[in-house]
């Protein structure tokens, strides 16, 4: 796999960018001023690993205190390069910058203003503006090139500056050129040791930024600087490492990005395994570069509707079920089905999987809208059970032997590009060409896997086979979070491109537990990750969603702790997205597209949001958590159990 080949910036005694491996980092949370707790989380997260720590500098006396936090860390043994973190305050950066190893900056918000104003620029008055920025930024650039200090440019889709915002939008392009401007003084400067970040808290809109500025990098100047990928506030537990591996696996895997952080609310040396895990998979390349990225074709919308699977419905979610030999009912709990005795009735959860894949069509009565996979032998007896479909193999499938179901028939494939002779791949095409009973059940077990099926996927519109396509992702690494690692880059991946309309997660990894009830967990713990994904691509909302950030050094509240109180009573609320931000930097920008805001706004003080507007000024932290409960309960719908795919009503 080749690797867009970028820039060699040195941060103290460390490379990125060029050939250098794919660096790893993360960002303390204490109180800067508390220069022991600060040095000590700075050590925990480098003995997890971090090669590079940002410690934020909200003001000048913050930025002087990086000196001392740097000799103590010396003294202790410990050289990992430092970053300085700024927003608002040049004066602090140009202070750290002569401490640190790096700095970085936020074009939004360091020389340019953030008030929410619409403002009508003509060309002469727009320019006036970027000479400002200029004058501001040109002192630091300035210093960093002296002292040899490196900078990250790092643009948040949250927080674009109002110039930026009335004449490009709240968009991808608007975040490039953010970082542009700030790019091309430091050139003009001849000032090279750059890294550029493009951060939102939206994988799609993250990606797109990434690549868009990587090309108008190589248009505009013949180079790439490198790239720090990250997915901001992407909240915490399996929804924080689902988003982020969605946002930086896909960008990896084409060869795109130098060094990563994973912006969890939770502690940050837990940020830096699936760090790991995220460059075991996504970054090892076999030496080649590109000195271009190559434009992604795009997935065609013209796919059959196949049934229940296809363009005009939510991409489906198969579960694997294949495991369990024998199911009895109890068994559907696990992918969303409750069976109650007292009515005789099922229940559905809001995550109920579409389909299961089994080893034989189960004995009992199946809820009325739950598919049955299986392989073609075992489904041949039930071919007139309406609740039953077939699995073939593709060789099966070209063979008119065999029996096909008259609606609906999933189809597996190996998606490389070797997996069959031309003979057959003419027969593909001879044969399927038109058929509006198949579904693709795609898979690659090579490393490349997502290029494989975007690729195989090409192939069959060229050819006129448009038919939907579900992805069959197996794992057979030893941790659950390595998997889900896996299971979200790939499959985020297709679903952002609109090449998937469905999901299959296979489980492989570790050894396959004895005690029945440990297989349910498993299978739970798979379809909670299926349905994750799809609602990090934003194609199949399921849940609750929560924008929160990591926390640092500028977080006015116990973040961790409010994120939990806030997800018990509202994790229910299928669709409505909750931002929880620690202080004004990443809020209310970064929570632009969330329906409800818990912001930070001074030392105990929280500023409540609906939309983009304040509903509650500097409410007191200890009771802003039941105001947020409040809000919430007078603008949505009351009642509920949590069942059902409605919205249900908020928990006492």
């Amino acid at each position: 796999m080749a690797r867009l080949l970028t820039r060699e910036v040195k941060i103290g005694n460390l490379w990125i960018g060029g050939q250098h491996p794919v660096r790893i980092q993360t960002m303390t949370t204490t109180d800067t001023m508390d220069t022991e707790a600060t040095v000590a989380e700075t050590i925990r997260c480098i003995e997890a690993g971090a090669e590079l720590v940002r410690i934020t500098a909200p003001s000048k006396k913050e930025a002087e205190n990086l000196q001392l936090i740097k000799e103590m860390l010396h003294a202790r043994g410990y050289d990992t390069p430092l970053v300085a973190d700024i927003h608002f305050t040049p004066n602090a950066a140009e202070i750290a910058a002569r401490i640190v190893e790096k700095v970085r900056v936020n074009p939004g918000n360091y020389a340019d203003k953030k008030k929410f104003e619409q403002i009508d620029y003509d060309d002469a008055t727009y320019q006036d503006e970027i000479d400002r920025i200029r004058e501001r930024f040109t002192p630091l650039v300035k210093i960093c090139k002296e002292h040899g200090t490196a900078m990250r440019i790092g643009t948040n889709h949250g927080s674009l500056s109002d110039r930026i915002m009335s004449r490009y939008g709240d968009t991808p392009m608007g975040m490039v050129e953010s970082a542009m401007e700030f790019l091309r003084i430091a050139r003009d400067e001849d000032y090279h040791q750059i890294v550029l970040s493009m951060k939102s808290s939206n994988p799609q809109v993250m990606i797109e930024a990434y690549r868009m500025l990587a090309h108008q990098m190589q248009e505009e100047f013949g180079e790439c600087y490198p790239l720090h990928l990250g997915v901001t506030e992407a909240g915490d537990g399996e929804d924080g490492r689902i988003k982020s591996a969605m946002g930086i696996g896909t960008l990896l895997a084409e060869g795109i990005g130098d060094t990563i952080r994973v912006s969890l609310t939770e502690d940050p040396e837990f940020e830096l395994p699936v760090c790991k895990h995220i460059v075991k998979r996504f970054a090892q390349t076999d030496g080649q570069v590109m000195n271009k990225i190559p434009a992604l074709p795009l997935a065609s919308v013209d796919i059959y509707q196949a049934g229940p699977i296809g363009p005009q419905k939510v991409p489906v979610v198969i579960a694997d079920l294949s495991k369990i030999s024998v199911l009895n009912a109890h068994d559907l709990s696990a992918v969303g089905y409750v069976y109650h005795s007292d009515d005789d009735k099922w229940h559905l959860m809001d995550q109920a999987a579409d389909f299961i894949f089994c080893n034989q069509v189960p004995a009992f009565g199946l809820p009325g809208n739950l598919g049955i996979l299986t392989y073609y032998d075992q489904w041949l007896p039930y071919a007139a059970n309406a609740h039953c479909y077939p699995l073939f193999d593709i060789l099966q499938y070209l063979q008119s032997a065999y029996v096909k179901h008259e609606r609906l028939n999933f189809v597996m494939m190996d998606a490389g590009e070797q997996a069959y002779t031309p003979e057959v791949m003419t027969q593909i095409e001879t044969r399927l060409k038109g058929d509006r009973g198949v579904v693709w059940c795609l898979s690659s077990t090579a490393p490349d896997a997502i290029q494989q099926i975007r690729n195989c996927l090409n192939r069959m519109r060229e050819a006129g086979l448009h038919q939907p396509a579900v992805i069959i992702t197996d794992n057979n690494d030893p941790s659950l979070e390595e998997a889900m690692v896996h299971y979200a880059a790939e499959a985020g991946a297709l679903l952002l491109e609109n090449y998937l309309n469905g999901i299959c997660l296979g489980y492989q990894f570790g050894v396959i537990p004895e005690q029945h009830e440990d297989t349910l967990s498993q299978i739970r713990q798979l379809n909670s990750i299926a349905f994750g994904i799809l609602q990090a691509s934003r194609k199949r909302i399921s849940k609750t969603e929560y924008i929160s950030c990591p926390s640092c050094g500028r977080t006015l509240f116990d973040l961790q702790e409010t994120t939990a109180k806030i997800r018990a009573v509202t994790q229910h609320l299928k669709g409505v997205k909750i931002a929880i931000m620690g202080c004004i930097v990443n809020g209310p920008g970064e929570m632009a597209d969330a329906d409800f805001g818990y912001v930070g706004s001074g030392v105990g003080k929280i500023t409540l949001y609906k939309n983009k507007e304040i509903v509650k000024r500097n409410i007191d932290s200890a009771v802003a958590v039941d105001e947020l409960i409040g809000l919430l309960k007078g603008t949505w719908c009351l009642g509920g159990t949590g069942y059902g795919h409605g919205r249900g009503g908020l928990s006492e």
